[in-house]
């Protein structure tokens, strides 16, 4: 039997507890097929969403003088009208985030009354939280009638993250949320959140890994990622290391020996990313791979955010059938991985990982093959 849509599940949820719901608002996960960690230095990026939503079911309060809404596997949460501070960490701060800043830019449809669901694995490296700040938005926007391009939804939902929930993440994840077209990946630039969309060449699929491993970006060594790029951005004399060229490196005193491999892998990121678009417009799936492939090393020796999991996963996809490459998506150190696939070979493909990946600790392998998906929209129960 067929599990119902996390759309579905939510406006029987919001059914059951306060009636017919009034709007309904989606937005989907992402995968990153390559151009890791240069969103926040301004750089190129090319995801895709996933056929995986964060779904609200809402109806207006008219009567309440809060907002109340309820979340399948994480409970209730309560809108004041001065919310109350918030732990980071909770789930609820999203929801606090998104809905004070666009109040305080003037946007306040009232109180209203919402259920979510999410087919979203949490933590696993698939923008659970950004689905989830986008999707939020989104039904706000809705009830007040009020329109925001995506570059202005994402960059909001990413003060939630920067202000609010400490994460210094740049606007990959909410932007292609909030602006994806079904059927492409698309090309972002970071700086001025200008996108282009690609196709995936013909006769190729995404499969995404799930480690089932788990990792706390706060309580990672993120944010001193993001501060070794600032530094050699700083010692190089360049705005962000989206500025810089290879040739800069030789400006980094012998003692930043970090930072000067933190930013060889940003500025040959970046470069792969661009090449990455191109083969996608030329149709040409194996140089797409090589290039994930040369981005999963980069990754692990420059960047150092691999782990034990992510790199016996990857290996695994790079010897099984119908594999083009394969590389760690999201932040590292956990989560998932992505491979681009030959779509005859990508059922065996499945098997053949799901067989042979297994950590140290017993933990198995999900694996999905994925077209993508469009980006966030809104209904109402009369459209």
């Amino acid at each position: 039997m067929t599990k119902p849509s996390a759309l579905d599940r939510a406006t029987q949820q919001h059914q059951w507890r306060w009636g017919r719901a009034e709007l309904f608002s989606r937005a989907p996960g992402r995968v990153n097929l390559i151009g890791e960690h240069t969103d926040y230095n301004d750089g190129f990026v090319l995801p895709m969403a996933l056929p995986f939503d964060t779904a609200i079911a809402a109806s207006r309060a008219p009567n309440g003088s809060k907002t109340e809404i309820l979340s399948e596997g994480f409970g209730h949460a309560v809108l004041a009208p001065a919310s109350t501070e918030i732990e980071s960490h909770h789930w609820a701060v999203y929801l606090h985030g998104v809905h004070d800043l666009l109040k305080a830019e003037g946007v306040d449809p009232g109180p209203w009354k919402a259920t979510i669901a999410t087919d979203i694995p949490a933590g696993a490296g698939l923008s659970s939280s950004a689905a989830l700040e986008v999707a939020v938005a989104s039904a706000i926007l809705g009830f007040a009638q009020t329109e925001r391009s995506p570059a202005e939804t994402a960059r909001l939902c990413q003060r939630v993250d920067n202000e609010m929930v400490g994460i210094p993440s740049g606007p990959m994840d909410q932007m292609i949320s909030a602006s994806a077209v079904a059927g492409h990946a698309s090309l972002i630039d970071c700086r001025s959140l200008q996108t282009r969309p690609h196709p995936l060449p013909e006769r190729s699929v995404v499969a995404i890994m799930d480690t089932n491993t788990r990792r706390q970006l706060v309580d990672s060594e993120y944010s001193e990622r993001r501060a070794a790029c600032v530094r050699a951005a700083e010692a190089m004399g360049v705005d962000s290391l989206r500025d810089a060229r290879l040739e800069d490196l030789d400006l980094l005193p012998t003692e930043l020996g970090t930072e000067r491999r933190r930013a060889h892998h940003v500025i040959t990121e970046n470069q792969r990313t661009l090449d990455a678009a191109q083969a996608m417009s030329d149709g040409d799936p194996e140089t797409l791979g090589a290039l994930m492939n040369s981005s999963h090393e980069s990754l692990r020796d420059d960047y150092e955010v691999s782990g034990p999991a992510l790199d016996q996963i990857v290996e695994i996809a790079r010897q099984s059938p119908g594999c083009f490459g394969a590389r760690l998506t999201g932040g590292g150190f956990a989560g998932c991985a992505v491979a681009l696939v030959q779509a005859d070979q990508a059922v065996e493909f499945q098997a053949r990982v799901a067989q042979r990946y297994r950590t140290a600790q017993g933990l198995d392998a999900q694996i999905w093959l994925c077209e993508p998906a469009a980006g966030a929209s809104v209904t109402t129960a009369d459209a």
